[in-house]
């Protein structure tokens, strides 16, 4: 490894303590910023304001009179695609479309979806169901859909060239599908798919079996998807084949991924879909241990099945966990490759780690008062500090927590599971520890008592 040298150790500390002395100074100007999560009581220290997005995402659509869109599984931050019922067939329609979407809030894109959203709307039908599905197309260019592990007629495979000529641009095709199988799907584009599924273009689809159990189920469905967006920047780019940067479940990224809620004794079932471009995803859950009990190719025999933590989920397929929610809390669950758990985490400064910055951080503070290197001892803590960015941009953003500040943001949401939820499944907030129940500092008396020294 080439080891750092004076000149880079010089600019790359100008360039961190350059942005840490903007900070102070606007700080000293400036009213200090507010920001909050949804369900967090106030933090002891102040975090950053989300950079304000030049305009925000349009509210969602809603339901049309007379369609239906009644269902079982969950989609956090997202819904399910209506239908009606024609002569027997539940009638459905997809607009593939450009959208504005917002990831998190601060960093709100100009992405390419279904139907108002990214991902589009979760299918959710019945085994045998006929379906007809009309597919219209808003976008610049032409486009299909293939429904991911479903069998289908060669010709509703949706392989633009192959199985079918292309939908363009004011097209609407019609696909007849009777879904035979019961499982968990995806659909998504068979055109140009380097651009359009990078820009958002995928879906779940749940098949449920005609006999269902009559233990409840919480059903969660959940598309995991990484994008490449500059800070600053609105379009994501479909040319990244690595240094992703936003990594999303259901097309958010923490703070802004609706929390997965039980009760203690319940069923959970987590359907996790991935139609990223590039990367495979080990899946990993606190607290509990989960199986693995089908793919979109099917269900997993029992005597496959084994207790997991994690599982990895590679691209282009499906992994169905389930487990009992046994043990309260707020459990996180999150992709454990850990640049996924950040937000717009740049990759390109030199290491500090270890580096001696005092000589560099007198000579600079006599230039520029209240200069301050940072990264020689860590990145942690760095996204409450309240550093200026770009616009729309969320560089390290994480959110309040009941004990301070939260790093994590991307792929990770929070498994928040009671004895009694409130009405209707709602998000009960953060859980209440019982007594001696939290680590926290040790005393003097403990320390003195075990042996131990430090």
């Amino acid at each position: 490894m080439k080891p750092l040298s004076r000149r880079e150790a010089l600019l790359t500390g100008a360039a961190l303590g350059g942005a840490a002395l903007v900070a102070r100074r606007a700080a000293a100007q400036e009213p200090p910023p507010q920001h909050q999560h949804q369900h967090a009581p106030p933090a002891a220290s102040t975090p950053p304001a989300a950079a304000p997005p030049a305009a925000a995402p349009p509210p969602p659509r809603p339901t049309p009179p007379g369609w239906h869109d009644e269902g079982s599984v969950v989609t956090p931050n997202g819904r399910r695609l209506p239908w009606k019922l024609v002569n027997g067939v539940k009638v459905f329609h997809l607009v593939a479309e450009p959208i504005t979407h917002e990831i998190v809030p601060g960093l709100v894109v100009e992405a390419w979806g279904y139907s108002g959203s990214t991902p589009g709307p979760t299918i959710e039908v019945n085994q045998g169901d006929r379906c007809r599905f009309y597919v219209s197309n808003r976008l610049p260019e032409a486009t299909s859909v293939h429904w991911h592990g479903v069998f289908v007629a060669n010709g509703m495979d949706g392989v633009a060239g192959l199985t079918q000529k292309p939908i363009a641009p004011g097209q609407t095709f019609v696909y007849e599908i009777t879904f035979g199988r019961a499982g968990t799907f995806m659909y998504h584009p068979h055109f140009d798919e380097m651009t359009q599924i990078a820009l958002g273009m995928e879906g779940m689809i749940v098949v449920h079996p005609k006999q269902r159990p009559a233990q409840r189920v919480r059903d969660y469905a959940l598309m995991l998807h990484e994008w490449k967006i500059p800070a600053g920047m609105r379009r994501p780019d479909p040319m990244a084949m690595s240094d992703f940067n936003v990594l999303t479940l259901n097309s958010r990224a923490f703070p802004g991924t609706d929390a997965l809620v039980a009760e203690r004794g319940d069923l959970v079932r987590l359907r996790l879909g991935n139609l990223g471009p590039m990367d495979h995803h080990p899946m990993h859950i606190h607290g509990h241990a989960f199986q693995v009990v089908a793919t979109d190719g099917g269900p997993v025999p029992a005597s496959a099945r084994r207790p997991e933590t994690t599982v990895l989920v590679p691209t282009g397929a499906v992994r169905v966990l389930e487990f009992v929610a046994e043990a309260p809390g707020d459990w996180p669950f999150h992709c454990h490759m850990t640049h996924h758990t950040m937000n717009q985490m740049g990759h390109d400064l030199p290491n500090l780690i270890g580096v001696n910055v005092d000589d560099l951080d007198r000579r600079i503070g006599k230039l520029a008062p209240g200069y301050m290197t940072m990264g020689q001892t860590g990145m942690g803590g760095m996204g409450e500090m309240g550093m200026p960015g770009p616009s729309n941009s969320v560089p390290m953003r994480g959110a309040p927590g009941p004990f301070g500040y939260i790093d994590m943001g991307g792929m990770f949401t929070v498994l928040k599971i009671r004895d009694r939820l409130p009405r209707g499944g709602a998000d009960p907030g953060w859980y209440e520890h019982p007594a001696g129940t939290v680590a926290s500092a040790a005393t003097t008396e403990q320390l003195a008592r075990d042996g131990i020294t430090f």
